[in-house]
């Protein structure tokens, strides 16, 4: 039974990674098309005249602990926490659940729809421009002070160049949106969550925005922009993102975990690591297991306050 159950698995995971993928790329397009028709700010200073486009050359960016310390989603999860969105024991176990699913390296049926119904159900119900107006208030607070400095001029660097310049994360979309707004980027691609009349549903659309997901995307987005993915640049922490450094020409691994690492020098990818002494003995570790002792220590904290208030 289980010669032929295993490979039907398989073939669903896929046809859920894609759905994302393609989710994704039609959100990231949408995006970019509202912002662009948004009326031009004029500044007192006057911009510095763009380069020449270079319309077929683009740049991904993995956001958790590649353009961002930590893992954007657990940042945003303390902001939610905070107000009172969820719980503690809420936020606890979610973050067990996502470091049994990223550690384990297992993906059950079962495990993997619990924790996308836990990363949803606080969503269910709540309206789009409620949790964006959320969004911008906790990157202020919680985020804009975790920017990688040379990762976010590695991104300027195709910025001067002419080149478009996309986060691509499981985070929302919408949470990614901002983060690349903010650092004057392009757009993003993350996981989209179905909403209808501007309201969630506590669904997804396809599947969380990891691993072969974010190759997807990638692909997807690059037929609707006309880019040449071969002089197309991706950058990543993590091994889990080799599909998504895969299909395009240059792979640069940003701060690497050890096994982006080896594969990286395996196949003789730039490694770029902005991890100093402390910092780096802090950060550099699996990103599944810096956002869980983060979340923990949030819930901790939390309960913490709790009892003493």
């Amino acid at each position: 039974m289980s010669r032929w159950w295993l490979p039907g698995r398989g073939q669903e995971r896929e046809r859920r990674a894609a759905l994302a993928g393609e989710a994704s790329a039609d959100a990231a397009v949408a995006m970019e098309a509202a912002a662009a028709a948004e009326p031009e700010v004029r500044t007192e200073e006057p911009a510095p005249p763009p380069a020449p486009p270079d319309l077929t050359a683009a740049a991904f960016f993995d956001v958790d602990n590649t353009m961002m310390m930590g893992a954007s989603i657990f940042h945003f999860a303390r902001g939610l926490a905070a107000r009172k969105y969820f719980t503690s024991s809420d936020l606890a176990g979610f973050a067990w659940q996502q470091v049994k699913f990223r550690v384990g390296g297992r993906e059950s049926r079962d495990g993997v729809q619990s924790s996308r119904e836990q990363a949803l159900s606080f969503v269910a119900g709540r309206t789009v421009d409620d949790m964006v107006a959320v969004g911008e208030e906790i990157y202020d607070e919680l985020m804009a002070d975790k920017i990688w400095a040379g990762t976010r001029a590695l991104a300027q660097m195709h910025l001067d160049a002419g080149q478009r310049v996309w986060l691509v994360t499981a985070t929302p979309v919408e949470l990614a949106a901002i983060i690349a707004r903010r650092l004057g980027l392009t757009g993003a691609l993350g996981t989209v969550a179905e909403s209808v009349d501007g309201v969630y549903t506590g669904r997804l659309v396809g599947d969380l925005l990891h691993g072969r997901a974010k190759a997807h995307a990638v692909r997807a987005l690059a037929a609707r922009e006309g880019l040449n993915l071969r002089r197309c640049t991706a950058y990543s922490d993590s091994q889990n993102d080799v599909p998504m450094l895969s299909v395009v020409g240059t792979a640069v691994a940003v701060n690497p975990d050890a096994g982006l690492r080896e594969i990286a020098r395996d196949r003789g990818w730039e490694i770029r690591d902005f991890r100093t002494g402390r910092k780096a003995a802090k950060i550099g570790v699996p990103s599944v297991l810096g956002a869980g002792a983060l979340a923990g220590a949030v819930a901790a904290g939390i309960a913490y306050r709790r009892r003493v208030a």
